[in-house]
């Protein structure tokens, strides 16, 4: 299934389903076939965000030092797969 946010600020961002349940985890929410994420609500979702990417940055740190040095698939970052999500975000007309 493919996810579109809308947002008057920007370019609408599209995402598949796993990205999207694994962000609307992170922020505690439900994930529902239409919804608003209100600016009210923005500014402790992108911290909420930001803070999930931070950590599975250090958990993937830690764990290719276990793993003697080995690449890590660049498809599982969060911070890669995010990013376009969390700068609709950050625009603060999301809707």
């Amino acid at each position: 299934m493919i996810y579109q946010f809308r947002s008057k600020a920007g370019p609408d961002v599209i995402m598949l389903a796993d990205l999207t349940r694994r962000i609307f985890d992170i922020f505690a929410r439900p994930l529902e076939p239409r919804g608003i994420l209100t600016v009210e609500q923005l500014p402790a979702l992108i911290t909420t965000l930001e803070t999930a990417i931070l950590k599975d940055l250090e958990e993937r740190s830690k764990s290719q030092r276990q793993d003697g040095g080995e690449k890590l698939k660049l498809a599982d970052r969060l911070r890669q797969r995010a990013y376009p999500f969390l700068e609709l975000m950050k625009s603060k007309k999301i809707c």
